[in-house]
């Protein structure tokens, strides 16, 4: 069985937004545009695979309110909304693949051990429900809310798997339940399993996926050149513990 250590290399930090720093973040946004600075661009990905470039946005509750790069506002139920991911293109030097040497396994194999500061068995059981390495989903955990279940992104992501309600949705999860450990992780396994089946085992283009949304992977056909996203697959290997192959 799996077992946890306070000395575990996962962070704890806690990544909670209030509603008050999301509102200054709004409110800085207003600001910036008033003294005629660019602001940085993001992508939101609706459900239904449409795109809107945006120059800010908030989420209030169940809604989010999205300021159009082309101008104007939009109100949307935070269900429509997929992903929200930074509009940064970076050099196109493709993130590597872990090399086939690794000693790891991304399926699931009884008594594997892992380190976590938290909801071990809980992790434990929903790695055996979706034949996925423990200490993988452990890596996700960790990266997406540092095992604060009751973590909330500005962008609307909840949970210890930090899940939009419309994935959580796709994989029975209702956005109510998110805060709970257990069906966090019962929707987050589900669809990093289904990622991982649907990429033929490319844990890169899985991870790229589970961050920026196997759409835009599929736009770019590998892991899309975003920052952000580059850094988050390159953060799991090193929480995984594998390495990349040389560049």
């Amino acid at each position: 069985m799996s077992t946890a250590s306070a000395s575990s290399a996962f962070t704890t930090a806690s990544t909670r937004v209030p509603e008050r720093a999301r509102r200054a973040g709004w409110l800085a946004l207003g600001l910036w545009l008033a003294a005629g600075a660019p602001a940085p661009a993001e992508l939101v990905v609706l459900t239904g695979g449409e795109v809107l470039k945006v120059s800010g946005y908030e989420v209030t509750g169940e809604r989010v309110r999205l300021a159009l790069a082309t101008g104007g506002e939009l109100v949307l139920p935070l269900l429509r909304v997929e992903r929200i991911v930074e509009d940064e293109i970076v050099d196109e030097t493709p993130v590597p693949e872990p090399v086939a040497e690794s000693p790891f396994t991304l399926g699931f194999i009884p008594g594997q051990a892992f380190a976590v500061p938290r909801f071990a068995a809980e992790i434990a059981a929903a790695a055996a429900r979706h034949d996925l390495n423990p200490r993988l989903l452990a890596a996700v955990v960790s990266a997406e809310s540092a095992f604060d279940p009751r973590a909330v992104s500005r962008k609307g992501a909840r949970g210890l798997m930090q899940l939009m309600p419309a994935t959580a949705a796709r994989f029975g999860v209702a956005a109510r339940e998110l805060f709970e450990p257990e069906r966090n992780l019962e929707a987050g396994a589900r669809y990093l399993r289904w990622l991982i089946d649907r990429y033929d085992g490319a844990l890169h283009l899985a991870l790229a996926a589970y961050n920026a949304g196997e759409g835009t992977v599929d736009r770019y056909r590998g892991v899309p050149p975003y920052r952000e996203t580059r850094r988050y697959v390159l953060r799991i290997y090193e929480l995984f513990g594998v390495t990349p192959t040389p560049r």
